[in-house]
């Protein structure tokens, strides 16, 4: 079928009934996947409260070995970070556990598929993530242009001092 032209109408019509034939059989698979993605994502909450945040952990890190961001974040966020943060690179992904590890699970539940390297998520107990998705202030930290990317870091920051700060009294 070319652009602009329209289907004819036994060719709409068969579609139609393919769609209600089939929706008995979508509807409730669709409904036990929602399920599972909240169970999951309710299991995941649970355990980065329970096991990362008493422990201090409340950012999860993803960067890579790119020589766009690298050297920023070894020079700037790293240090910065320091305990506080459960790293990983995405240059070594080969190399995770595949469903052992709560970092990679995190990872892959809360970074999506968009602009998830470099990313920063920030965990606070009884709250909900934060993300900071460094991927487009890169491209015009990339151009000469480094504000995005300086603010970013410092609302991530801003956001870890204020909880320190919250919790210290």
């Amino acid at each position: 079928m070319r652009h602009g032209e329209t289907r004819s109408l036994p060719e709409r019509i068969g579609i139609a009934l393919l769609v209600i034939v089939l929706l008995p059989v979508l509807i409730p698979w669709v409904l036990v996947w929602l399920i599972l993605q909240v169970v999951v994502g309710a299991v995941l909450y649970l355990a980065i409260w329970a096991w990362w945040c008493p422990r201090g952990k409340r950012v999860l890190l993803v960067y890579s070995d790119s020589p766009i961001w690298r050297d920023y974040f070894d020079a700037k966020v790293l240090p910065r970070l320091g305990d506080q943060a459960v790293v990983l690179n995405w240059s070594e992904r080969k190399r995770w556990p595949r469903f052992t590890s709560l970092a990679v699970n995190a990872f892959h539940y809360f970074a999506g598929y968009r602009e998830f390297n470099p990313l920063a998520v920030v965990f606070r107990p009884f709250r909900p993530r934060r993300i900071y998705r460094y991927w487009q202030p890169f491209r015009e930290y990339r151009q000469g242009k480094p504000e995005a990317v300086e603010t970013m870091t410092e609302s991530l920051f801003a956001l870890l001092d204020e909880r320190t700060e919250e919790m210290l009294g």
